[in-house]
Order: C-alpha cells, then structure tokens, then sequence
C-alpha cells in the first residue's frame, strides 16, 4: 500500500521507517517548501499544483502536521480515505473548536476565556487572575503565539506580541506534572492505549517524556483513558490521537491541547513499547489489528534540540538508542532524540542525567517521582 503522508517533517520519516516492514511505500506532500524526511518519495506543493499527482500516488492518507487547510484535506477527502479526518484536523487545529469539544464531554480545562482585542484580554486576565497564559486561537506550537502576563496592564503589549485575532485566555494550573496519554483508535472501533508519561517542558518545547510512571495511581490513568476514548469515539477518529494534560495535587486531571497525530512525548514507544505509535498509527489506518502497547521496561525519551551530542558518547550509554533526523543545527530546532531504558526508574534517571550531560545547552532533568 502507499500511504500518503501531509507533512514531510521528522514524524512523517519516523512513520515511514515503522512502515518499510509491512511493505508500506510513502508519498510525501510538502507545502512549505523546507521538506526534511529525506526518505520516501517527496512532493513539493506550494501553490496547489501537484495535488492530483500525489494523489495518483497513494491509496490512503494521513498527516504528521494539524497546521493544514481543513479546505485541503476536504479536497483529497472527496477522492481518497483520510485517517484521521477532517473533523479531526479542524477541531484539533482551533483552540476554541478544541475547548468547546472538552466542555461538550465534560473533559475538565483549566479556566479560560476567548478574547478578540486587547481589552478584553485585560479584562480575562483581571477576571480569572494573573498569571495567566495567552495563546493564539489557531496556528501556535512549541511554545509559539503565547504569552504570560503576570499582570493585566500587560495585556496591550501581549496583544500586540502574538499579533493574533483571537485568543483563548487561559487562569494558571497549579500542577503537580504535565503527563500525556496516547491511544489508537482502530477502522472497526478497536481502542489501545499507551502508558501515560510525564513531559518536561522549557520555553514551550518538550526536552523529556518518561514511561511509565512509578507513582501513577490506577485510577488516575483510567480517567485520562476515559477521556480520551471519549475524545476518539466523538469524532469517530481512526489513527493516534495525543490528549496533554496537567495533573494536580489531589490527583485530578485538566485537558491542555490535544493532538491528532502520533507525537513527540510518544517517541519514547519507538524503542521502550511492545508496539511503537507509529506503527501503530498504520496498523489502524490501514484497517490491521492493534499491538500491543505496554512497556518493555522504563523508559525515557530526551529530545536534541538546537544543537547534537557527540554521537558515540551518546552510544555508549548502555542501552541508548540514538534517532538522528538529518537536520541542520538551528536553535530551538528538534534535531533527534534520545531513547534510554532500564530495568528500574532510579537506574534510568541515572542514564538521562548522563545523556543530558552530553547534549549542548540540555536542561536538568526533573521528574515529579524523584
């Protein structure tokens, strides 16, 4: 089969060499013109032209980029099956859709207002209390088109700063841990999930995710499975679907964002799942049954960002699985990752603290459990 795939970034690759076993060939779209897979057969599409020679191409399609016209994927929707669908991509890619589809199923948010001028965002953060965190409606990711007033007098300048139409104003969280949970929905309704995994954020960009955790009650993780199996089965969705969430003191969970695609805090499954998302992800597009998603053993994934580590140093930790994405250096630029595992948690940190050590400009690690 040849799966079509709207993006061609590091996902895109990543699902591609999860697909190379089960005698998947890939098509690439790209329409920014910076395609980066370097795998597969890539098309670049800036002004719509080459559409219906991609589609010739391929029998199905997905993506690994929400930040599409929902008009595009209307289009190939009308002559190819698209997983997930288009209701999936404009609900996931507008906040306020995002919010209004948490409030509908009853999935908790942190307290939020949508504003439409600088007024009316001072008076949100006036109203729900400072500090508060804007974000742009449509179009932010890793930490873009948001701000932090930490006092409503701040709100002219933030407006002018994200440069948006719309916000949604959203009351800090007193958190305890930003976990994510990721689930698979199969074409026959079949639901896995993976374990949840606690993720490590500096300046908006994902550094460490973690799976699974030593210290998650049972309970916990079946309400963030409820969640997101509520999630799949509204928007009938087909494929890995990501929900990101804050878990606070008393153990209770708020919806953050979702994602409908396989995501970062989810590279982790690569190396420490039964079952990778990605291949995963193609299992159900393609309508084959699920694998497993439990854990080999504890696992961390640390993101290369900006600049690489020495890759043999890199290798040379026991067990480390290095994945490369033939990127330029660039600051904030994601340019690997790292897979550590080990036979315990406290073995593990061990590992990411070392593996930490050896990457430019990396963060110290800091997990809730420790």
């Amino acid at each position: 089969m040849n799966i079509g795939i709207l993006g061609a970034g590091q996902l895109g690759r990543m699902l591609a060499l999860a697909g190379y076993p089960l005698a998947n060939r890939f098509t690439f779209l790209d329409t920014t013109g910076h395609p980066s897979a370097g795998i597969g057969d890539v098309i670049i599409d800036t002004d719509r032209k080459h559409l219906e020679a991609f589609l010739d191409k391929v029998d199905l399609v997905t993506y690994e980029f929400e930040h599409l016209p929902v008009s595009l994927v209307q289009a190939i929707e009308e002559v190819r099956p698209v997983y997930p669908s288009s209701e999936a991509i404009r609900v996931c890619q507008n906040r306020a859709e995002e919010k209004a589809l948490f409030d509908r199923l009853g999935i908790p948010t942190p307290a939020y207002r949508l504003v439409e001028h600088a007024d009316e965002l001072e008076a949100a953060a006036r109203e729900l209390g400072c500090p508060v965190v804007a974000k742009s409606v449509t179009e932010g990711y890793d930490g873009k088109g948001q701000a932090v007033l930490k006092d409503p007098g701040e709100a002219h300048d933030a407006w002018r700063a994200i440069n948006h139409p719309r916000l949604v104003v959203e009351a800090f969280v007193d958190f305890v841990r930003e976990v994510s949970i990721i689930a698979v929905r199969g074409r026959d309704g079949e639901v896995v999930f993976y374990p949840m995994a606690e993720n490590q954020h500096v300046d908006g960009i994902l550094r460490y995710s973690i799976a699974p955790l030593p210290d998650l009650d049972e309970g916990v993780e079946q309400i963030a499975d409820g969640y997101i199996r509520a999630l799949l089965d509204e928007l009938d969705y087909v494929g890995v679907l990501t929900l990101e969430l804050f878990q606070c003191a008393d153990g209770s969970l708020l919806a953050n964002e979702m994602a409908p695609r396989v995501h970062n805090s989810g590279h982790w499954s690569i190396d420490g799942a039964v079952t990778s998302q990605f291949e995963n992800h193609l299992r159900a597009i393609q309508g084959l049954p699920l694998g497993d998603t439990s854990a080999r053993m504890p696992t961390c994934m640390v993101n290369v960002i900006g600049r690489e580590g020495d890759p043999a140093q890199i290798l040379a930790i026991e067990d480390a699985h290095l994945h490369r994405y033939d990127k330029s250096e660039r600051a904030g630029r994601k340019l690997g990752h790292v897979n550590l595992l080990a036979p315990t948690h406290g073995e593990l940190l061990g590992k990411v603290r070392a593996c930490a050590a050896l990457l430019p400009d990396a963060p110290a690690p800091r997990f809730s459990f420790e």
